[in-house]
Formats: C-alpha cells, structure tokens, sequence
C-alpha cells in the first residue's frame, strides 16, 4: 500500500473518476476535492475520501493541504466545452486560468513535489496537415484552448521558480467508458459527439447534428483522434510515476496517432447499436479545426505508453454499454 496521499481535483468528474479508481485500484490513498458542479459521487467507487470545496476557495485547499502530507497533485477542474467558451469566455479564464493560479498558489504554500495537469488538442493551431507534435505551433482557435494554454505557461513559470516538477497531459477526444460499466460520462445535456450518439440510438434525443459537412477531409466533416477514456486514464498513473522517479518535468499529447470523422463515429454508433437515427446537418461552429490529430511519440517512448483500446468501435462499444447502464436497460 501506497500511504502517502494524491489529490484528485475535479476527481468526481468524467475523467477524473477513472483516474481515481485506477489510483485506488494500484494502492494509492486519494483525495477527491471536487465541487460536484458537473461531478458525481457515485463515480467514485472505492471510498475516496471527497473534500467538497471549490478551486477558487483558497481556505478551503489550504485545509485539506493541512490536514495531509499530499506530495502529488493531479488537477482535472475545468469548463470543457469548446463551442461554449466563445461565446462565454470570462467564464472560462476564470474557471480554467485563475482555477490553476489559485491551485498553484496553495501547492506551492504546502511544498507539493508533483502536479499532473489536464490539457487538451485546443492548445494549436489549426495545421495544415491535421496532425500535430508537442512542437507544433500552438495558437487556439477558441477561448477554452486559450484558458488551458495560459494555464500550461503559468505552471511552468512556477515550476523554474520553486521546483515544481509537471506533466501536461494534452488530451485529444476522448471518450468511452470503464468496460466493465461501473463508471462513465454521467453529465446531463452533454455535447460530446459520442455521448449524443448513443442518446439518439437510445431514443433520447431525436436527431444528432454535424456541424460542417464541407471541411477538407474525406468525407468533409470534422476528423478527431478519439481516445478511450481507460488508456487516457493509465497515462495519469505512468506520468505520475515518472515524475515519482525524479524525472524532468515533460508535456505529452495522449492520443492515438489517426482520426474518425463525425460520419464514421455515426455509423459505429449506428452499427454496435442495431438502431437508426436521425442525422442533420448544419453550418460549421465557431474554433472548431477541420482535422486534429495527436503524434504521440513521445509519450510512448518515454512513458511507456502502450493503448490497449484503440479501436472506434471498441470506444463506441463501451459507451453504449454504459448509456443503457444509465437508463436501466443493460441486462
């Protein structure tokens, strides 16, 4: 048994849950500190202790830092909708950017050793290839992207200050549940493609919407690099050993390295469900790139990274799984 205490802020949330039950899963004792704005407690399956507070409460991660002896802190709290920031951005630098400052500030009065942070595929540009590497210029379409970015060059302006080792972990989509349906993407009203897929086969919403069907990919919608949500999971619990290890401080991508477009998760979702469903098509949303795929290169060779999901189908699979969990129809 692992003694010395994680935190997990934002642990009750859609990722955050399954980092935390694979922690407790290995042996780790963990905090949950999460203000159950769009997390769940019954996401947390192992009783992890949860702190319910907010990120912006100073008193209230200064508590729990003093009541434990936390030497690593893995940080998921943050508004995620990309579509929404634009129209919404205070909202965003405030959750997402000032969030991590007062973050840091807290880890940084209680000598914390390790920080795990949460970023995402936002943070580029929009490459002309549709692929990029931890190199590759980044320049966010949209203020969600915007607000990860800032966060990413506080946390290593902190870090050359007082030591601070880090990983940035930039997520590309992910999604997908626990295989065996004990956990998954819980949030009402989710704009997830996948998530309202598996609504709409399930007759939950009454159409799913593409938004731009004229982008320069095969098909001419949006291609992404869908992660399963277990193998994005296991990166957090290889990127904290490292660090562990006294290892340098590193920002990786967590992807797979080759896309689906919004039309194939359609008809995956379409095929592992048996069931048709309205699909329309509308205007291309505002900072949405028309192809973004992750090089993850690096997190392979120095992680040890190896995905054991990655498969469209086994994703859409453990998704659907999960939705009929939800609604009370898995047998």
């Amino acid at each position: 048994m692992i003694n010395m205490p994680v935190l997990v802020v934002g642990g009750a949330g859609y990722i955050g849950s399954h980092v935390t039950r694979m922690l407790s899963e290995s042996g780790h004792s963990v905090i949950v500190f999460d203000n159950l704005s769009t997390g769940f407690r019954e996401s947390l399956l192992h009783g992890e202790q949860l702190v319910q507070g907010d990120i912006h409460d100073s008193s209230a991660l200064n508590r729990v830092f003093e009541k434990n002896a936390i030497r690593t802190v893995l940080h998921f709290a943050a508004s995620i909708i990309a579509p929404e920031s634009v129209k919404l951005p205070l909202n965003y630098y405030t959750n997402n950017t000032c969030g991590t400052i007062n973050l840091l500030k807290a880890c940084a009065d209680h000598n914390v050793k390790n920080l795990i942070f949460s970023s995402t595929a936002a943070v580029y540009a929009s490459p002309p290839e549709g692929v990029v590497s931890e190199d590759s210029e980044t320049a966010p379409l949209n203020p969600y992207g915007s607000s990860k970015l800032f966060s990413e060059q506080i946390i290593m302006d902190v870090a050359r200050s007082n030591g601070l080792k880090y990983a940035i972990l930039r997520y590309f989509n992910v999604a997908g549940a626990d295989p065996k349906t004990r956990i998954g993407q819980r949030s009402p009203n989710a704009t997830h493609l996948l998530k309202v897929c598996c609504e709409a086969a399930l007759g939950l919403r009454s159409k799913v919407q593409i938004y731009g069907t004229d982008y320069s990919t095969p098909d001419g919608t949006g291609v992404r690099d869908y992660i399963h949500v277990e193998d994005l999971s296991r990166a957090h619990l290889l990127a904290m050993k490292y660090l562990e290890d006294r290892n340098a401080s590193l920002t990786c991508n967590v992807g797979y390295g080759h896309g689906s477009s919004v039309r194939q998760v359609i008809e995956s979702v379409r095929r592992i469900s048996g069931t048709d469903f309205t699909v329309e098509s509308s205007e291309r949303r505002p900072g949405d790139p028309p192809s973004l795929i992750a090089r993850s290169d690096k997190i392979k060779n120095l992680l040890q990274w190896q995905p054991q999901f990655d498969s469209l189908d086994q994703i859409v699979r453990d998704a659907f799984q999960w939705e009929k969990k939800l609604r009370g129809l898995l047998h």
